[in-house]
């Protein structure tokens, strides 16, 4: 099942589109024993799609919950060391700890020395999943208000807001066409521009349009190029970054095709004075933002992902052996 498993995310991502390098992310989970994607195997993964490709087509995150705890330090200084995680991925919502309870990343008991620990660590990319509410949270927790004061605090961290804030998948989406009738607000994507709109010079808060344009180019594809609009007039074309939730909605192909075409609607650039969405910003949202933040050179030779991948899976897990891998490489996203 393992081999199915990631043989089935290769052909995804990296043979069925033209996902240049991915980023693979997970949810914590209060044991490990529950996590059905822990951080070792999100390392795992990197590392033998790496060795597969001889270059450098995957990078991953760590996952952090501050509200476990103490202990939860330490598990960040294991990820840092023995994983080279690149990104924290967060999420306030889901109640943790002794007693479960859901956290803010402005707290300064509990989310601070979170921040700390991972300025002292090196890792600057702090990944939120905001708005989407999951099953199990406490809503109010993923309203991304949290973020003005911390992104303020630290500013040589990037707070990178996953799904843009977008309150919810359908029926919220029906919601979201009714409004935009009578209104130009978008929950919570609205509350999340109002942020940086209020604070132009806090410039360390990006917005990740994982599943939410995939949904939304779908179902309304004029509140879509409202999102879109917003996003860049707010935040400005350099802090947009792609994303599509995949593999949860299968290959993300459909998704990079559909923002291809795109085109912003003229009764939005009169109505609200957006910008077209130009190939080069186009091409800034693909991957030249995440690049950067990242801290990679979009310019490397990357090699593809052989067909015969399944056939070198087993292979290249032999060859790992218990050693951690040898092969080191810059950090590359989705280009």
């Amino acid at each position: 099942m393992e081999d199915l498993y990631l043989g089935n995310y290769i052909k995804e991502i990296f043979l069925d589109s033209d996902t240049t390098v991915a980023v693979i992310s997970g949810i914590p989970s209060a044991t490990d024993a529950g996590n059905i994607l822990p951080p070792d195997k999100m390392a795992e993964t990197r590392d033998v799609i790496n060795r597969l490709a001889a270059s450098q087509r995957l990078i991953a995150h760590g996952l952090v919950s501050p509200n476990k705890g103490t202990a939860d330090l330490d598990e960040m200084r294991r990820q840092a060391a023995d994983l080279r995680i690149s990104a924290w991925k967060c999420y306030t919502g889901l109640p943790m700890g002794n007693p479960p309870k859901p956290w803010r990343v402005d707290d300064e008991k509990v989310a601070y020395p979170m921040l700390e620990a991972s300025r002292r660590l090196g890792i600057k990319n702090i990944c939120l999943h905001k708005g989407l509410p999951l099953q199990g949270g406490v809503e109010e927790y993923w309203h991304p208000r949290d973020l003005e004061r911390a992104a303020r605090d630290f500013p040589d961290l990037n707070f990178i807001v996953y799904h843009s804030a977008f309150h919810s998948l359908r029926p919220a989406m029906e919601a979201a066409r009714d409004e935009f009738r009578t209104s130009s607000r978008v929950d919570w994507v609205t509350d999340l521009c109002d942020i940086r709109l209020r604070n132009p010079g806090l410039t360390n808060i990006y917005a990740e349009l994982g599943a939410t344009f995939g949904q939304m180019v779908i179902t309304s594809p004029l509140v879509c190029g409202h999102v879109l609009g917003m996003l860049v007039q707010a935040f400005g074309a350099d802090h947009v970054l792609w994303g599509t939730d995949s593999i949860w909605w299968g290959s993300p192909q459909w998704q990079i095709e559909a923002l291809r075409r795109f085109t912003m609607p003229e009764s939005l650039m009169k109505r609200f004075g957006y910008r077209p969405l130009t190939p080069d910003v186009k091409a800034q949202i693909f991957g030249l933002n995440g690049a950067r933040v990242y801290g990679i050179d979009p310019g490397l030779h990357r090699n593809p992902v052989p067909p015969d991948y399944v056939s070198k899976l087993k292979a290249a897990y032999l060859d790992e052996g218990p050693r951690p891998s040898l092969t080191q490489y810059g950090w590359v996203l989705q280009g």
